[in-house]
């Protein structure tokens, strides 16, 4: 089978500040260094049309639709059948992103695990994958996707993976795939890049979350999309594999994940 010969941004939030104001000068940039899809990110649902604005523009990428924790308070009243019905758009590929964040706290916890449990059960119900962000939340994170999945499967990504190896393990062996961020550069991550070195190339996805966390050489710079390259390059020595490989398993685990997203004709290699 021919491999793929461009990467995956598997989260970007191009609505944002920092992106927005030059959002087709960053997307240009993004394809120019190799970046042949990305996924645009919704946090709000109140920000949901501009998360179609730019999915219906661009033909190679495609968007979510979710509350994240932090909003968990400002749109306490997501329903079940408002996270369903928006993710009947032909391009909006997953559900989220949400989850539980406890460092910050901007939602009360509570609210945040409703929230997360209604985004979970969309999920299960449309067979898209739920996007999870999760931050010194391990245990509840872990219990509330277990005890779910018992109820009925579902599939799903712990984006910008920052936790420890037991979360890693656990989501592994509920089948989750884990997306890596350009955190795992920084000189501080160690105990995350030894995490790295055990996430299997068949549950492996790279990812900028874009404006933020621009990764090593671009650190103190508003993070695009374009450099996702230097994440994957980072990652790819990391485990012992060439860049080629680490590419073409991180985008076909993307399309394998989120298989409503079809892979633009243009990139697959000869």
């Amino acid at each position: 089978m021919p491999g793929f010969d461009y990467i995956v941004d598997s989260h970007c939030h191009l609505n944002y500040k920092g992106l927005v104001e030059d959002q087709a000068a960053v997307v240009s940039r993004a394809r120019a260094s190799g970046v042949g899809c990305m996924l645009a990110i919704n946090t709000k649902l109140t920000e949901y049309q501009e998360i179609v604005a730019i999915i219906d523009q661009y033909d190679d990428i495609y968007g979510s639709v979710g509350i994240h924790p932090h909003e968990a308070e400002n749109e306490p009243d997501v329903a079940l059948d408002a996270l369903i019905s928006r993710s009947a758009h032909p391009k909006i590929v997953g559900i989220g992103e949400t989850g539980l964040d406890y460092y910050y706290d901007n939602a009360p916890r509570d609210m945040q695990q409703v929230n997360f449990l209604a985004h979970i059960a969309a999920a299960r119900d449309t067979g898209l994958p739920v996007i999870v962000h999760t931050r010194d939340a391990d245990d509840d994170c872990i219990n509330i996707l277990a005890s779910e999945m018992k109820k009925g499967g579902f599939t799903g990504v712990i984006h910008c993976f920052t936790a420890s190896q037991y979360l890693a393990d656990a989501v592994l062996e509920l089948g989750f795939y884990i997306s890596i961020s350009g955190i795992a550069t920084f000189k501080n991550a160690r105990d995350l890049q030894n995490t790295v070195k055990t996430i299997p190339m068949e549950r492996l996805l790279v990812e900028t979350d874009a404006p933020f966390l621009a990764p090593v050489p671009h650190r103190g710079k508003t993070c695009e999309p374009a450099f996702v390259m230097d994440t994957a390059r980072f990652v790819a020595d990391l485990k012992g594999v060439t860049f080629d490989e680490l590419q073409d398993h991180t985008t076909r685990n993307f399309f394998s994940l989120f298989n409503k997203a079809v892979p633009p004709k243009r990139t697959l290699a000869a």
